[in-house]
């Protein structure tokens, strides 16, 4: 008799721990279906074959389900390393990374991918997203703009390395903004120049545009710039060649219109001198 109620017992106790877990997989499985980032393949301890994880990898991603995307890209990374899918889980990661923000997250996964993977079909790719992820963090021309230096290289090696990629063309486009940038800064530095009456160094600033960014939205008011920094010094001959150029590649334009009614102020006209760095400089521009 004691030893029925013994058996009784254990059979309790196994019923009841099976009630348990069931209880405890139903919790489980609702808060999966709230959660709004959770893996919509299946939970495991991420030990499936590598064409899996990749697959399970893309349907999170194509699903905007970017974190658990991410888990499984970087599973596969850890579980099978040396394996084709990992080499492509690499890059995807990064652009993963790019997409949730994580810009230097990115930039790094790219830059271990382009080390281990230079000459791969997703090279470019890589290089692009590295690029795009400098792009990301230039901030305004008030702030440091050593992104965009990044920005350039980045996208430089783009066209460079891989000139037959579909990415060159919007890597040209990148880099002509970060190019714009650039200049930007250095205009902004010399205007502050400027208004102080520091004209040497205004002048410094503005033949940095000039003559390293001339094809660069910032040209022409660094050309109306020299005119009036050159004319406040009594520096003549560079006033009028600053103004000619102006004149000759932006006509048009109301920084010609002022520079030309500021030499006429003094008695003076747009004129070309040959020996001006000015005019030297001006074979590089977009008018020229």
């Amino acid at each position: 008799m004691v030893l029925a109620v013994s058996v009784d017992l254990k059979k309790s106790a196994r019923v009841a721990a099976v009630i348990v877990a069931a209880v405890a997989g139903s919790a489980l499985i609702t808060a999966c279906q709230n959660d709004p980032d959770i893996d919509i393949t299946k939970l495991t301890a991420e030990t499936d074959p590598p064409e899996v994880l990749y697959n399970q990898g893309l349907a999170n991603l194509n699903a905007g389900k970017t974190t658990e995307a991410a888990r499984k890209f970087e599973a596969l990374d850890r579980q099978h390393p040396f394996s084709e899918y990992a080499r492509k889980a690499l890059v995807m990661n990064a652009f993963v990374s790019y997409r949730n923000g994580q810009y230097q997250e990115a930039i790094n996964a790219t830059g271990r991918y382009l080390n281990l993977y230079p000459q791969s079909e997703d090279a470019a790719y890589a290089q692009y997203i590295q690029g795009l992820a400098y792009t990301k963090q230039i901030p305004a021309v008030t702030q440091d703009q050593k992104p965009a230096f990044k920005a350039i290289e980045a996208m430089q090696a783009v066209v460079d390395r891989y000139p037959d990629s579909e990415y060159v063309d919007d890597a040209k486009s990148k880099i002509r903004f970060a190019r714009d940038q650039l200049a930007g800064k250095e205009m902004q530095v010399g205007r502050y120049y400027l208004e102080r009456k520091e004209y040497l160094a205004a002048v410094s600033r503005f033949r940095v545009v000039v003559e390293q960014y001339p094809n660069t939205n910032q040209v022409e008011e660094a050309l109306a710039r020299l005119t009036e920094a050159y004319f406040a010094m009594g520096v003549t001959q560079e006033a009028q060649t600053a103004a000619a150029v102006l004149g000759h590649n932006y006509p048009d334009s109301q920084w010609y219109n002022d520079s030309f009614k500021l030499l006429q102020s003094g008695g003076l006209e747009p004129r070309e001198s040959g020996n001006s760095w000015i005019s030297r400089a001006a074979k590089k521009l977009v008018g020229a």
